[in-house]
């Protein structure tokens, strides 16, 4: 089935779907390129995206493609990693509004669900009774019922609680054509005439051509209509991968979750061993029992002695419980070295590693890109240790290397490989492993699919694994179901070729120029930008722990404002007309838009699993989309910001007094392009690098290099916040240092870099290290983490081959960090108050928090800073346009944990940006950690006085 390319037929079908349809039916550049892709390797462009409101609407919208024969494709959360979510009609998605919990019932432990519901959404609908919904793939946080339906999703648990297709009743589907059917066991609908005599008439086939093992995904399964199966044709549904109909409504079963869980984690040799042991834990009825390699783990902190590693989770009535059954698991098991973790942030943290895999499986031990395409085969558990090592030989005989991870207690292995999908040779070589691989597999009696379902990426090879005359049975139950072919067509049944629509193709064949120099990534652009693979983590709809990443997405809910949903328009703008969505490149509106609401919060460069930057991206494309144009006021004002506060500081007293009249602060700001609802900032009437000056007074002064502390005079310290730049003086001071300023007109070039005025900002950035000479390596204390984290990574970044960038980026430290390498001895004042606030996005993505959390914890100072974003992210939340977003991010999680503090707490933000939001969203006077630690110098001891 062909879809349609011509533009007048493209524009009839969006009309009546628009009219059919009372939910969305975007044919867009934006809508089609973010759906282009899922996590796979794979890529088609379709003609538009439906979201459909209700059933109602999902039965009008294939009405209308069956009428238009433009073939359909659902898609959940688009991290399907075989292909399958992605097609050349219309997209389906299911997750603006079909994501809805229809009831839930403690007695039965079951729930139904509507296909959008994401599975994390439904776990803790169900906690409260002491429940959960046993399979749980690691995109658990952002992967939707519908989708784990269409692939028979498993994830880590299976062990205990099996598929996706264990834990369904009942199924309500649509068929292409709009009919609806009922799907349970024990019964076949009128509208499916032939499927009972298509199984009848082949019976012997279906019992005996289906292996036996736990994990066995691909193909359809027929077997689960035999009459002793009970004909399940809800069963038979799951891992249809979207080819039969669409699930408007599921009845799953819940499970009991144990009230608590201890992970014992066991170490072995290599990975092979590790296999090998884990079907002898089975018997002890583990939750889990997950493998994974060395060469997988970056820093293996907390883990035990060994190359290789099983995860095996307990649960019980108690943690006494728990824990002693993963002792007896730790006793049973012949492991090198093991241990047992009860602690549930331990768990979460071991966890953690577990899941990133999928993300940092991408990239090898020296940056090397590897890809899906044998993402997760499954072989008996007693035959994973050998199918691990004729594996590893496998890809040695075809030059390849790939790092093997997963579910060992049910022999399903995850793996990315470095193929090279840019070269006609590299995919040539592709096909050639996955024709051999798929006979491995099966020669150790597996699947070739063990989890992520068979998509375009192994259902060419279906034939190698079940015959033809099996294969021939998948096709014909297909047109039972949908005779016109229209239901995600290339798919399971007469599929496409697994060396065609690879999304490479389209992309440019050489580095594009650019600004940055992108390290990581050879320097070339759109290597970074094929460093999202899809995986989704920044769809979630809370942060992890105390992350960072996507506060735009959270806030607005759109795929477009995602680090993925970016990602995917800046590679649609990489491909132009070779990919035909987006083709003005630089100038692209599509691009300008989705980053328009990106904060730079730079969350995504340490919470993506493969470090996207979208910071960075956002201020290349910035560049070059304006450059020698004329640019945004916001541009000139914030943009350019330490130069007109540098003019207007002199006259601080009278741009005050002006600044409170409201028609003058009116017009400023409009003219600014600053928001309406945004007040303006008090400008300091003493700098702080004047009332230092001032404090050391006249003559000269000698001291040793040991003595000195060289404090950077940062724009917002020096000309908005001198209070802590003093405070800092201060705590450098009982610290037995010596504080200076850095120098004179320095600046980091921050405000340059986020509005993408890039050759400006290699302008202040030169002219800064030219000022600071004989200076550069000494340590520099950089208080506000904004210009901190530029420092360390836009400046050598934007300067890559002049050494001295990387010297000062080298000298860099918080003053946390600072007092803990030059004054280790150093007893900060004894605190003992509770605090709340904000760690600055920045210093999470770049600098990391450990030393402040040290320096809290030595100064008594308890609770936890919230993670996330402010949403003033400097100059965003101040430009007109922005404040809505700005807003709900505050609103996420740092404005509520303030107002819920108790009295006397407080009030920590390092960031000027923190602290300005808290002030005018929230009325609080947050105060920098070196503010904190000064008032309790001078203070003295604790005395319970209420904090300000």
């Amino acid at each position: 089935m062909a879809a349609h390319q011509n533009p007048t037929e493209r524009a009839e079908l969006a009309q009546a779907l628009r009219t059919a349809v009372r939910g969305e039916a975007d044919f867009g550049p934006t809508a089609r390129a973010l759906t282009t892709m899922d996590a796979s390797n794979y890529r088609r462009v379709p003609l538009g995206v439906v979201s459909p409101r209700d059933a109602d609407d999902v039965a009008a919208a294939l009405a209308v493609c069956r009428a238009h024969g433009v073939p359909v494709v659902p898609r959940g959360g688009g991290t399907s990693i075989a292909g399958q979510a992605t097609g050349t009609g219309v997209v389906l998605d299911l997750t603006r509004h079909l994501r809805g919990i229809v009831e839930l019932d403690p007695g039965s432990r079951t729930a139904v669900v509507q296909p959008g519901v994401v599975l994390d959404e439904l776990r803790a609908a169900a906690a409260p009774h002491g429940l959960t919904f046993g399979p749980d793939p690691s995109t658990h946080s952002r992967c939707t019922l519908g989708g784990m339906i269409g692939n028979n999703s498993c994830g880590a648990h299976s062990v205990a609680w099996g598929t996706t297709a264990d834990n369904v009743h009942a199924l309500t589907v649509t068929r292409y054509g709009g009919d609806t059917l009922r799907l349970d066991r024990g019964t076949v609908p009128e509208a499916l005439t032939g499927l009972p005599e298509l199984i009848r008439t082949h019976l012997a086939p279906l019992r005996t051509g289906f292996p036996e093992l736990p994990r066995r995904i691909s193909g359809y399964a027929l077997d689960a209509l035999l009459p002793e199966r009970g004909t399940d044709l809800a069963r038979a549904f799951c891992g249809s991968e979207g080819t039969l109909g669409v699930v408007t409504e599921a009845t799953v079963r819940l499970v009991e979750a144990p009230a608590a869980r201890a992970l014992a984690v066991l170490g072995y040799a290599d990975e092979a061993t590790a296999a090998e042991a884990a079907p002898g834990l089975l018997p002890h009825h583990p939750l889990t029992v997950e493998g994974m390699a060395a060469d997988l783990v970056r820093e293996p902190a907390g883990l035990p002695r060994g190359g290789a590693w099983l995860f095996v989770e307990t649960g019980g009535a108690t943690p006494a419980e728990a824990r002693a059954h993963a002792e007896r698991v730790l006793r049973a098991a012949d492991a090198l070295d093991g241990t047992v973790v009860t602690d549930p942030a331990g768990q979460r943290a071991l966890w953690r590693i577990r899941e990133d895999a999928a993300g940092t499986a991408t990239r090898m031990p020296d940056g090397t890109e590897a890809w899906p395409g044998w993402e997760d085969c499954a072989v008996p558990p007693a035959r994973l240790g050998p199918y691990l090592r004729d594996f590893r030989a496998l890809l040695a005989g075809h030059g390849l290397r790939g790092t093997p991870y997963g579910h060992f207690g049910d022999g399903c292995i995850h793996v990315r490989i470095d193929f090279d999908l840019l070269s006609t040779q590299g995919v040539a070589r592709f096909r050639r492993f996955s024709e051999d691989l798929a006979d491995l597999v099966v020669a150790h009696g597996g699947s070739l699919s063990g989890e992520h379902g068979d998509g375009q990426a192994r259902a060419e090879l279906l034939p190698r694994m079940y015959g033809d005359e099996l294969v021939a049975l998948f096709s014909r139950f297909k047109d039972v179901w949908d005779p016109d072919g229209g239901m995600n067509p290339g798919i399971l049944a007469r599929p496409a070729r697994l060396d065609e629509n690879l999304r490479f193709e389209v992309l440019p064949k050489r580095p594009v120029d650019v600004e940055f120099g992108y390290p990581h990534d050879g320097g070339d652009f759109s290597a970074a930008v094929r460093r999202c693979v899809g995986v989704a983590k920044c769809r979630t709809a809370e942060p992890a722990g105390a992350g960072v990443m996507c506060p735009s997405f959270r806030a607005t809910g759109e795929e477009a404002h995602s680090t993925r949903g970016r990602a995917r328009l800046l590679h649609e703008m990489l491909a132009g007309d070779a990919g035909g969505v987006i083709t003005d490149g630089w100038r692209s509106t599509e691009v300008r838009d989705a980053l328009d609401l990106c904060l730079s919060c730079k969350g995504c460069r340490s919470d993506c699993p493969v470090g996207v930057d979208m910071a960075t991206y956002k201020a290349e494309f910035l560049h070059h989309h304006y450059r020698r144009r004329l640019r945004p006021a916001a541009h000139y004002t914030m943009g350019r910001l330490p130069t007109w506060l540098r003019l207007a500081s002199p006259f601080a007293g009278p741009l005050n007094a002006l600044a409170r009249v409201r028609l003058l602060a009116a017009l400023a700001k409009r003219l600014a392009g600053v928001a309406p609802e945004r007040g303006i900032p008090v400008l300091a009437r003493e700098t702080f690098t004047r009332w230092l000056n001032r404090r050391w007074g006249r003559g000269t002064f000698v001291f040793s290099n040991d003595e000195v502390a060289m404090v950077w005079p940062d724009t917002f310290t020096e000309r908005l916040s001198p209070e802590v730049g003093r405070a800092a003086v201060r705590v450098l001071e009982a610290a037995g240092r010596h504080a200076i300023p850095a120098g004179r007109g320095l600046c980091c070039g921050l405000t340059y870099v986020s509005t993408g005025q890039l050759d400006k900002a290699r302008t202040v950035m030169r002219r800064t290290l030219d000022r600071l000479g004989g200076t550069l390596g000494t340590p520099v204390v950089v208080l506000e983490p904004s210009c901190a984290a530029t420092l360390r990574t836009d400046l050598p970044e934007l300067l890559p081959d002049d050494p001295r960038a990387a010297e000062l980026a080298a000298s860099v430290r918080t003053l946390a960090q600072y007092l803990e390498e030059y004054a280790p001895d150093w007893q900060p004042p004894r605190l003992d108050r509770p605090v709340v606030g904000q760690t600055h996005c920045h210093q999470h993505a770049v600098l990391g928090d450990a030393a402040e959390r040290r320096l809290r914890e030595r100064a008594g100072l308890t609770g936890e800073l919230t993670g996330g974003c402010c949403g003033l992210a400097g100059n965003f939340g101040f430009e007109r346009g922005h404040w809505e977003v700005s807003a709900a991010c505050a609103e996420e999680s740092l404005l509520p944990s303030v107002r819920a503090a108790e009295p006397g707490t407080k009030v920590l933000a390092d960031g000027f940006s923190c602290r300005t939001q808290l002030e005018q969203l929230g009325g609080v006077r947050a105060r920098h950690l070196a503010e904190v630690l000064a008032q309790g110098l001078a203070e003295g001891p604790a005395d319970g006085r209420e904090a300000g």
